[in-house]
């Protein structure tokens, strides 16, 4: 099989339902941020050492894949092979966050995102994931997309909050607490 197939030359692509959309259109939007936020988790996971940010991360990376099908695959489509996202997927999440979460030191302040290398692109993950998640929250405004998509994003999003801050405490790396710029930062 070729990877190139040159049916989407002229601005078009085909959606697992065979109807053919621009490449702009907001489904497109929706599951190519998911494939963005999957490929910077990969990026994470290249660049860890950390056993338990693998466990974590790999099946989730899974998950994400099954959703950006999910996305390209309209509901009105009947693909029974295509795996829709469940609430399991998200409340699945929820106790990989308080397990995480009970190892940390309670939050008191906002922090800045950085740290060690691998926390600052959990932190960038975060920010594509909730990019993901407002795309999806428009998409899901004109189209049937169902509701677990976005409520496993915005818990996504809180995981990979959780375990930047969690990869700052392996690489024993102080978080940086959030102070307001008034009187000019740059002084």
């Amino acid at each position: 099989m070729k990877i190139y197939t040159r049916t989407g030359d002229r601005g078009d692509t085909a959606l697992f339902g065979g109807q053919r959309v621009p490449k702009d259109a907001l489904r497109v939007e929706a599951y190519g941020t998911i494939d963005e936020l999957n490929s910077v988790l990969g990026i994470v996971l290249a660049d860890s050492n950390d056993p338990e940010i693998e466990l974590v991360l790999k099946p989730i990376q899974s998950v994400l894949f099954d959703l950006g099908a999910d996305l390209a695959t309209p509901r009105s489509a009947l693909r029974p092979e295509i795996r829709r996202i469940e609430p399991a997927d998200a409340s699945g999440l929820e106790p990989l966050i308080d397990r995480l979460e009970a190892r940390l030191q309670p939050l008191k302040n906002f922090i800045l995102p950085g740290g060690s290398p691998v926390a600052a692109r959990l932190h960038f993950a975060r920010t594509v994931c909730r990019r993901a998640e407002r795309v999806c929250v428009r998409l899901s405004k004109n189209e049937n997309i169902g509701e677990a998509a976005i409520v496993f994003l915005n818990r996504l999003s809180d995981l990979l909050f959780v375990l930047a801050r969690y990869a700052n405490v392996r690489a024993n790396m102080p978080e940086i607490q959030w102070k307001s710029a008034e009187g000019g930062a740059y002084e």
